[in-house]
């Protein structure tokens, strides 16, 4: 999948140190001065999913490969980005690419952390960022307006277009985003290649101190309160702490740690998940003794899609997908088991998968 999640934030709030400890294929450095990361890293890091080790458990075969998200690492912005000030040309073109916004704010009072802005701010942040790329969107807007006027006298899917980007500049210049403007996904595919900023979903990162990692505090609060009404995700963790979990790599000195931190499990579990929900990915599984798989998929797929995934031949040969949802295989205990209970079933192409079932494609060559 070719979906990415981008980590924005104004400058020093923990962007690379969240970088850091999400991704197990690439390091950015995290120091404490401004633009640090100009060039966008991108990194790998495994979905945590539960269903997969269940069915290893079931299974033993001789490896199990977990699924992955791409987070890309982005230069801070400041304001002004939309005009060019610091790195914003850099900035914007970089989430430009990107399909979701993971949005780090600052929720923490530490006087050897550099910051421009002035008191700790966690709306405040938000706004700067958020009014930067509604700036930059409305921009693309009234260009694609201008270009656009003309075509519409005469052609029919010019006007159409036309009608949606005048909804888009009357909403952006109320100084709202596009994702809370009640576009249908026909507006949505009109406008599509003006690739507006504020289009992207977006969830939320409170990034707090070491005592705040469990119970928050008023200014991750704050956050959480805002969020609600743009119906909004809001992770509170502690990036250092997590970084610090990323870089055990002996699985008992990590249980210790996060036994001494009274953690369960690492916050980076759920910001991973709720991205992988946030770009409308789902999970398919294959199992058997060699390898057990998850696959990626976006959702709605059917199931010739689905195979695509793992082979394009798949999808060109397709002739129908043995299907087990996942609760009956963990009832069952194995494909056989599931087989003889009539929960086994056969589907076609007009199946539309569903996130946890475990599948076996058929397929000419």
């Amino acid at each position: 999948m070719a979906l990415q999640a981008g980590i924005v934030g104004l400058p020093n709030v923990g962007k690379s140190t969240l970088f850091n400890a999400v991704s197990n294929s690439a390091k950015a450095q995290a120091s404490n001065y401004r633009f640090c990361t100009i060039e966008p890293n991108v990194g790998l890091v495994d979905v945590p999913d539960i269903r997969i080790s269940q069915l290893a458990e079931l299974i033993n075969p001789t490896r199990v490969v977990p699924t992955q998200l791409e987070i890309v690492d982005i230069a801070g912005l400041v304001k002004g980005a939309s005009k060019g000030e610091g790195l914003g040309n850099k900035f914007l073109a970089n989430i430009r690419e990107v399909s979701a916004i993971i949005h780090v704010i600052r929720c923490f009072e530490d006087e050897n952390v550099l910051r421009e802005e002035g008191k700790i701010n966690p709306i405040g942040d938000k706004d700067i960022i958020e009014t930067e790329l509604q700036l930059k969107d409305l921009d693309s807007v009234e260009k694609k307006m201008q270009r656009t006027e003309k075509m519409a006298k005469t052609d029919p899917k010019a006007k159409v277009e036309l009608e949606v980007l005048q909804k888009c500049r009357a909403h952006l210049e109320d100084g709202k985003s596009i994702r809370s403007l009640d576009l249908s996904k026909d507006d949505y595919a009109a406008i599509a290649d003006s690739f507006l900023l504020t289009a992207k979903p977006v969830m939320y990162v409170a990034n707090v101190d070491e005592a705040s990692m469990h119970t928050g505090n008023a200014y991750s609060e704050q956050l959480v309160q805002m969020a609600k009404q743009e119906g909004a995700e809001v992770i509170v963790m502690c990036n250092n702490i997590e970084a610090q979990i990323s870089e055990l790599e002996d699985a008992d000195d990590k249980a210790l740690f996060m036994e001494e931190y009274q953690m369960k499990e690492p916050a980076l579990n759920r910001l991973i998940q709720t991205a992988y929900k946030l770009l409308k990915l789902e999970t398919y599984f294959t199992a058997g003794v060699q390898e057990v798989r998850a696959w990626t998929i976006g959702s709605g797929w059917k199931a010739p899609q689905a195979a695509s995934v793992i082979h394009t031949d798949f999808e060109k040969g397709f002739i129908k997908a043995e299907v087990i949802a996942f609760d009956d295989f963990i009832k069952y205990k194995s494909e056989a088991a599931c087989r003889d209970n009539g929960k086994l079933r056969i589907e076609g192409k007009e199946y539309i998968v569903k996130d946890g079932d475990v599948m076996h494609f058929r397929f000419n060559v």
